[in-house]
């Protein structure tokens, strides 16, 4: 489970569920970093660093709908990236380590 905060106010009520839960925050997400000046504090508070920092203020969740998309792919390229070793890259370009003619194996 994951929460992505999203401005000031997400992040107001994150600071108060650390209060209450300190392992909370190792669920969070900031999403982006807002053009209130509390908001950076807050982050830094929390020791959270923003994915975006777009100096949004609308308060309708744009911000975490942005960032939303960056976890997913960060989350689909860890879970789904090859690995050197399953790759067969062994070492440097044009070294000859890996057998261009065998196939490579798909995750």
């Amino acid at each position: 489970m994951l929460c992505v905060l999203d401005g000031h106010p997400a992040t107001a009520a994150a600071l108060a569920a650390c209060l209450i839960a300190p392992g909370a925050v190792e669920y969070c997400v900031a999403g982006h970093r807002s053009a209130e000046r509390g908001h950076a504090v807050a982050l830094e508070h929390l020791g959270l660093r923003p994915l975006l920092d777009l100096e949004l203020r609308l308060g309708e969740g744009s911000g975490a709908a942005l960032a939303l998309h960056l976890v997913r792919v960060a989350a689909a390229l860890s879970a789904e990236m090859a690995t050197f070793s399953s790759a067969r890259v062994s070492g440097p370009a044009g070294s000859g380590a890996a057998n261009p003619e065998e196939p490579v194996p798909t995750p």
